[in-house]
């Protein structure tokens, strides 16, 4: 991060600390002089025109500033979250958001008081931003009153963001006691979950107990967090005129319950195919069913060991098959240290990819030397790549929803799987394909899992608040209605809703079912490249850079892509069902 700014505490980054906060005041005093507000609608005149792409342009401009010091703030905190520097930092640039977002929902409520059909026809800056302003006059029809929008973002800092930073703080500072050769030591909570991963079942046992006595221990606080975040939403929701919060979440992915209910349907129609995967691996690990803590161990004798260096090489080598753009990016973060790799106290869990500036990314990972390690990296290169594609765009312009969020990443984790398996034996061909079926389990199975345990959460904050002795139960419940007789219902995991960052955003809600979705377009994408390399290199990284400025359906549509009708769907899930048919083969031999 230094390349940006020295430190949180150097001058380099005060100074652009204090230019945003003074951009931000300016873009207000623009907006006060301009009446850049909810206004009685009138006709469009040359003089609105121009004052729209002005305050585009200063919009934007801010955005940039803001989105650079967000993330160089955000890297610091989920990396160290004992940090205290940058923990006030955070805490000192969240007044300055909360101004920048204020003057959003203003900028919003202006343009649902304009034409802006007639709008984008007078000016070559709004056909620039046609998809987005659409959009945005469908928000305005969701917004409070402005003074109600204003308290509503400002009372957010000490509501609904405290409780997620307070999550973020508390899972990521426990340390977990637990036994290791004889003796108790204390772990990060991250290294803890990356014993899933341990051939030896003792020790992947040990790690799960472990795990949920340490949840257990700070059950209180982030029940409370997640109270406090799902009324919050739950309350907006109910303020802004969505019949619900679902509603809300499917709007922002550009998507809507037709096209949701054929992809979840579907998915149920395959959880027989999943657990027919479970019970497989539950054979070649030489047991009766599978316990949680079976869920990532490994099978096979040939499990080959993926140091870092190797990932890097191997990565490197067949994103170079796609295209030397693609292997380039990939080299160039590796060669600039984007990646924060290992597991460590302070660090929060889980891995992430995020925009820097311009072209630039940084990749959060806690890295376990597998086959799995290296999928999820290639995966969160990915991400990168598209933000490649999106370098160009204006931050007005690449507002990407999550359901298209994850197509480059699902695309580059197929060609590094592909590739492993064309290289492997039979011993290792078990290891690959058991690998790829984990993740498809989890980005299916368990992601339904968690929709329905979300779902559930909703409705009962909407009477009361919950004790973390009923979320626990209610993702009990999820995991039974998904997972069913492929794991030991005595060995499930209460606690997937402490563990899980995504349960404590404001926004997105239901971050869940756009990973699904991620998946399974991915495959049906993946099958269009296998299909017509040509034809799909000539289309992909132009939709990548669109994925701002389209609906989901017409973007997929540019694939002879119908995300409306469960076929789509089900082709994708055959994918894995041949993986399935595959690894029993396997087992069986």
């Amino acid at each position: 991060m230094s390349v940006v700014y020295p430190g949180v505490e150097s001058a380099e980054f005060s100074q652009a600390f204090r230019d945003l906060a003074r951009a931000v005041a300016d873009l207000g005093a623009l907006f006060d002089e301009h009446g850049i507000a909810r206004r009685e609608p009138a006709p469009l005149d040359e003089a609105t025109v121009r004052v729209f792409e002005t305050v585009v342009a200063r919009f934007n401009a801010t955005l940039e500033a803001a989105s650079r010091i967000d993330a160089y703030l955000y890297a610091f905190v989920t990396t160290d979250s004992l940090d205290s520097a940058a923990q006030a930092r955070t805490s000192e640039y969240e007044q300055v958001d909360a101004q920048l977002t204020q003057l959003g929902t203003r900028f919003t409520a202006w343009v649902g008081s304009l034409d802006a059909e007639a709008l984008i026809q007078a000016s070559g800056v709004a056909r620039e931003h046609a998809y987005p302003l659409r959009r945005a006059k469908v928000r305005a029809t969701h917004l409070m009153s402005p003074a109600e929008e204003a308290l509503a973002t400002e009372m957010s800092i000490t509501g609904g963001s405290a409780w997620s930073k307070l999550w973020g703080n508390v899972s990521s500072q426990v340390m977990v006691p637990i036994e290791r050769e004889g003796k108790t030591v204390e772990l990060p909570m991250s290294a803890v979950r990356n014993l899933a991963f341990e051939p030896d079942r003792e020790v992947r046992r040990h790690a799960y107990e472990a795990e949920v006595a340490a949840w257990q221990r700070v059950a209180v606080p982030l029940a409370a967090a997640m109270n406090g975040v799902k009324g919050e939403v739950q309350l907006l929701a109910k303020r802004r005129g969505w019949d619900s919060p679902l509603d809300a979440a499917l709007f922002l992915n550009g998507i809507d319950r037709q096209i949701l209910d054929a992809m979840i349907d579907t998915v149920r129609d395959y959880f027989p195919v999943f657990r027919r995967y479970l019970r497989a691996k539950a054979r070649a690990l030489g047991l009766e069913v599978l316990a949680w803590y079976d869920l990532f161990a490994p099978v096979g004798a040939a499990a080959s060991r993926w140091d870092f260096d190797q990932a890097e090489d191997f990565i490197l080598a067949q994103f170079g098959t796609y295209s030397p753009a693609l292997r380039d990016l990939a080299a160039r973060a590796f060669r600039e240290r984007w990646v924060d790799a290992e597991p460590r106290q302070g660090k929060r869990g889980g891995a992430y990819c995020m925009r820097l500036r311009d072209g630039e990314s940084r990749i959060f990972a806690n890295y376990q030397p597998t086959i799995n390690g290296v999928k999820t990296l290639a995966h969160e290169l990915g991400h990168a790549f598209h933000n490649v594609q999106l370098a160009d765009r204006l931050p007005l312009q690449r507002n990407v929803p999550m359901v298209l969020a994850e197509t480059a990443s699902i695309f580059c984790e197929r060609i590094v799987r592909q590739a492993a398996l064309s290289r492997a034996d039979a011993p290792e061909q078990l290891v690959i394909i058991e690998s790829e079926l984990q993740d498809a389990t989890q980005v299916t199975v368990d992601i339904v899992s968690r929709f329905l345990f979300e779902q559930a959460v909703f409705e009962r904050r909407a009477q009361r608040e919950l004790a973390a002795d009923e979320l626990n139960e209610l993702m009990l419940q999820a995991q039974r209605d998904t997972y069913g007789d492929g794991l030991e219902q005595a060995a499930l995991h209460p606690y997937q809703w402490a563990a899980k960052p995504h349960y404590y955003m404001l926004e997105p809600q239901y971050y869940n079912f756009p990973y699904a979705f991620g998946q399974l377009f991915g495959l049906g994408m993946f099958a269009r490249y296998e299909a017509e390399p040509a034809a799909f290199r000539a289309n992909y990284e132009e939709v990548l850079s669109l994925a701002g400025l389209a609906d989901p359906v017409t973007l997929a549509g540019r694939f002879g892509i119908d995300i409306r009708n469960p076929a789509f769907w089900r082709s994708s899930l055959e994918v894995i069902r041949e993986d399935v048919d595959r690894f029993e083969a396997l087992v069986g031999a």
